[in-house]
């Protein structure tokens, strides 16, 4: 995806980078509805203008920030998968795999939950 191009090329290690674009590629087949774009300096999705799912890297970990309303909806599952999280965001870290199962539940929830909203962030 030559949206996120960019981001790739800057993660320095090579395993981080194709975790990430293995993900963000996920993504964009599976809910190919959304819209990828780069804001705030980092990956997202966004369905009628409204947030759904954004991406960040660290050295320890493949951040994901589905906003507090989709943590909440799967807060025992990520425990389950054995990721932590905070509020706002789901730490992958890069020695475990990738729930996509998980990653898939946050995505459909957001988009049916902000199917009326009009506001990039919920209210």
């Amino acid at each position: 995806m030559e949206v996120f191009a960019e981001y790739l090329a800057r993660i320095d290690h090579p395993q981080h980078r194709t975790r990430t674009e293995e993900v963000l590629t996920w993504v964009h087949k599976n809910f190919s509805n959304l819209v990828p774009k780069i804001a705030w300096n980092q990956p997202m999705f966004t369905d009628h203008d409204t947030f759904i799912i954004g991406f960040s890297v660290s050295k320890q970990h493949l951040a994901v920030a589905p906003e507090r309303a989709g943590i909440n909806h799967v807060s025992e599952e990520i425990v389950q998968a054995g990721y932590e999280h905070t509020k706002e965001l789901v730490r992958i870290r890069w020695d475990r795999p990738v729930d996509f199962t998980l990653l898939e539940k946050m995505i459909e929830f957001n988009i049916l939950d902000k199917a009326d909203c009009s506001t990039f962030w919920r209210k």
